[in-house]
């Protein structure tokens, strides 16, 4: 009536390793390049620890460990994807340090992975973080070298 609009909540988003965060058009893997599954970003780790990317609740950890669902607090969905083509591993090298239910934010290790066992297996460590019920978005992440924790940018739905 008068005009004024709501505020757009936006979701600060954070690096979930310590590494190089890239575009999701850059990874090795349709399903994920060309946003299948809803946008994203993803990042190549320099060491094993993989952190929550946002503020938010841990809903699913897939069978084979490869994957975490989390819900953020305005029922973004989130897919925390470790590595490429490791759901073939059954869980091999990758230690979930967090259960279903459990409230995570920036500083929340998920999971610690083997990169060897990975390197030996010749699957890709690159961390894929799609948001899977988006809509319409604004996505602004910045790109390159980050410690986990660092925030990269914000999600407005």
């Amino acid at each position: 009536m008068f005009g004024f609009k709501k505020a757009t909540p936006k979701l600060v988003l954070f690096m979930p390793v310590d590494g190089k965060a890239i575009a999701i058009t850059d990874v090795n893997d349709q399903v994920f390049s060309q946003k299948m599954l809803g946008p994203g970003f993803a990042a190549v780790p320099l060491d094993g620890a993989v952190y929550a990317p946002l503020k938010a609740k841990v809903t699913s950890i897939f069978p084979t460990k490869h994957a975490i669902s989390l819900l953020a607090a305005d029922n973004t969905e989130v897919l925390v994807h470790i590595g490429l083509d490791t759901v073939e591993l059954n869980g091999k090298g990758i230690n979930v340090m967090v259960a279903e239910g459990d409230q995570v934010d920036e500083n929340t290790q998920l999971a610690a992975v083997d990169l060897n066992v990975l390197a030996e297996a010749k699957k890709n460590p690159t961390i894929i973080v799609v948001f899977t019920n988006l809509k319409t978005h604004q996505l602004n992440v910045g790109l390159g070298e980050n410690e986990h924790s660092t925030k990269l940018g914000t999600l407005t739905k």
